[in-house]
């Protein structure tokens, strides 16, 4: 093929050459045009250059490649197969307009551990020990999202994607409170199980002598604790409301440590 760019002429005597040349015009075409509708012209070669229109001078079929005519490449006719209109795609939409929004990760918590008649701050102290409140956090072990279920647990509490925070914290939040169930509410011991698991806690009649367990139940305890003990210490200091016909919640009680 003989190819002319603005009358500058492209020829080479070696087909490799010629073929190389070819590459880099469509190349150049393709990356320096305008993006709407145009034709194309397919070669023989299996390139296709596309173009604006096109006008037949001798032998030669001259591509416009811009509307106003100052870029054209001349083909040799005999070796364009065809002319069709190039395929209109549609706009693409920008990631960032697509973004999904953001999620409230408090009252993410608070739906869940309602439902699971938890008390949201336990919740909390546990996801900061887990995965210190990131929802894409992955342990060594390959515990996933939030509350840092392990794949098999996930699936017996029906969570496909354990990344989504309402569906981590939701099946967390009932794990836990089968833990809390099954060791009759001693909430230590539902901690070094969801840790270490039911097993080696009924193993060990407690929490089982692991470094990582102990540290992990104290972490949870001690933080729990001090945000009972700041509660405690606000709600003593407010001035005392008209008495009601019906008794105030007690104060929750701080958790014994193991």
């Amino acid at each position: 093929m003989v190819a002319k760019l603005n009358h500058r002429n492209a020829e080479s005597p070696g087909s490799a050459r010629a073929a190389r040349v070819a590459r880099l015009l469509c190349a150049a075409v393709a990356f320096s045009l305008p993006v709407f509708a145009a034709d194309l012209a397919h070669l023989r070669n299996g390139f296709s250059i596309r173009h604006e229109h096109r006008q037949i001078v001798g032998d030669n079929t001259r591509l416009f490649l811009t509307a106003d005519n100052s870029s054209y490449i001349d083909v040799p006719s005999a070796d364009i197969t065809g002319i069709e209109k190039e395929p209109t795609l549609p706009p693409v939409t920008p990631a960032s307009s697509v973004a999904p929004p953001a999620v409230d990760l408090n009252q993410v918590v608070r739906s869940a551990s309602a439902v699971s008649r938890l008390d949201p701050e336990l919740v909390n102290s546990l996801i900061s020990v887990e995965s210190g409140f990131n929802t894409r956090a992955v342990s060594r072990k390959g515990a996933q999202g939030l509350m840092q279920l392990m794949p098999e647990t996930a699936s017996h509490l029906g969570v496909t994607n354990p990344f989504d925070p309402q569906a981590n914290v939701d099946a967390g939040t009932r794990y836990l409170r089968q833990l809390l169930e099954q060791y009759h509410f001693d909430l230590v011991k539902a901690l070094a199980a969801y840790n270490a698991g039911p097993q080696r806690v009924d193993q060990y009649g407690g929490v089982p002598p692991y470094r990582e367990t102990r540290a992990y139940v104290a972490r949870i305890v001690h933080d729990y604790n001090q945000k009972i003990a700041a509660e405690n210490r606000a709600s003593a200091g407010k001035t005392p409301a008209p008495k009601k016909t019906s008794a105030a919640p007690a104060a929750r009680t701080a958790v014994p440590r193991d």
